[in-house]
């Protein structure tokens, strides 16, 4: 038993940082099984021209209105004849790919504007953090309902309100992970050979407190899928006929008591897309954690 222990130990000390945080994440089976299923979800979208007509989602056919799943259309059609099978996916499209844009954009910004603060301090993070509190007292949704308000519809303008109001919540994060930080030894010892704030920063900071970060996007993805949904489903998203996740349900929110499969098929792909990626937020979360390294 001592000698399977001592070669546990020995095998963890021949990873890197970056393998041995895979090594954990792949002892959650479930996390990996969802980063399979997510990976297939987005394949099946990336791919969706070779086997599917993008014309079958937004042109409309009365005549085949209401049919049920089939063999031609394998998840029926909508109230304008409308193949809903082709919507789910082509929506698929807006509802995760922005929500990774929306997530990457509020990350890096989100990143820069806490290190910043978290680093210098002073006036430099009382300005800083006083627009973030601002930004913050104000409920997601309804700031996300006002920018979009303001600019149109449109995918670009919903990222572009969605990145507003998740910076701050980055911000926070990283601000508290660099204030611990900055205090420490070899940051210190940094700063006696001369580097510039700049390098200590993107050198030593950053790649030192970005873990909880990580997660946090990870499970923020899963949100920015659920408000853009929100959004399309409040009539404040993607201008019709283009199909997106939220806009299919609010089409035919008043036809689902009777048609069944029109609520149910892509309520499904927005909770099995969200359960995905808050899996893989757990897994990453305990991946990262400081005390599963023992």
């Amino acid at each position: 038993m001592i000698m399977m222990r001592k070669n546990k130990k020995e095998k963890h000390k021949n990873y890197s940082q970056l393998g041995l945080i895979i090594f954990r994440f792949k002892k959650n089976k479930l996390a990996v099984f969802s980063v399979f299923c997510l990976g297939l979800i987005a394949l099946a979208i990336l791919t969706a021209p070779l086997y599917i007509d993008y014309d079958k989602a937004i042109v409309q056919d009365i005549s085949i209105r209401f049919q049920g799943p089939s063999w031609e259309h394998p998840f029926g059609t909508d109230l304008y004849g409308r193949d809903l099978l082709a919507r789910v996916i082509y929506g698929g499209r807006i509802s995760l790919f922005a929500g990774l844009f929306i997530i990457l954009f509020s990350f890096l910004i989100g990143v820069i504007i806490g290190s910043i603060a978290g680093f210098f301090g002073g006036k430099v993070d009382q300005v800083l953090m006083r627009f973030v509190d601002i930004f913050m007292a104000v409920p997601t949704i309804f700031l996300a309902m006002t920018i979009v308000t303001a600019l149109g519809e449109g995918v670009v303008n919903i990222v572009i309100a969605f990145v507003i109001c998740n910076i701050p919540s980055y911000s926070r994060i990283v601000r508290s992970s660099t204030m611990t930080l900055r205090n420490m030894e070899y940051v210190e010892a940094a700063k006696c050979y001369g580097a510039s704030n700049l390098r200590i920063i993107l050198k030593h900071i950053i790649p030192n407190g970005i873990g909880p970060v990580i997660v946090t996007a990870t499970i923020s993805l899963g949100v920015a899928i659920l408000s853009i949904s929100s959004l399309g489903f409040l009539g404040l998203g993607i201008s019709p006929p283009t199909p997106e996740w939220g806009t299919l349900l609010s089409d035919n929110r008043f036809y689902i008591r009777y048609y069944p499969y029109l609520g149910i098929l892509p309520g499904i792909a927005i909770i099995l897309t969200v359960m995905c990626v808050n899996f893989i937020g757990d897994g990453l979360r305990d991946a990262l954690d400081p005390k599963m390294k023992k």
